[in-house]
């Protein structure tokens, strides 16, 4: 379990690397939060929060999309796996349930 952990860490970083220095499309604000990889390292999901608007969150989804290949391809080139899982990039909305918890403490005070 402690590889898996720190792969997943390794993966985090690299992803991180290629989304803001390599991809050529507008991805906006991202950041990439987590990467949680299968027991069966058949799918890696990589979790990201970006700024903005909804039709900011669909347009970077897309690219994320476009861009999958890509990722998946790099990802291979700099992380030493013996096989590269299915890239799924999910949205992290753990920041704004934060935040829609945290004004709904503020109205009971």
């Amino acid at each position: 379990m402690a590889k898996v952990s720190h792969l997943e860490t390794d993966v985090q970083r690299v992803v991180a690397d290629i989304i803001h220095n390599e991809v050529k499309d507008d991805l906006g604000f991202i950041t990439i939060t987590g990467v949680k990889i299968t027991n069966e390292l058949s799918y890696m999901y990589v979790y990201y929060t970006v700024f903005g608007d909804q039709k900011t969150l669909d347009k970077t989804q897309q690219a994320l999309d476009r861009a999958n290949g890509f990722i998946k391809n790099m990802i291979a080139q700099r992380v030493k796996m013996r096989k590269v899982p299915a890239l799924i990039f999910k949205y992290d909305d753990s920041y704004n349930k934060g935040q829609r918890i945290d004004s709904l403490i503020k109205t009971i005070k």
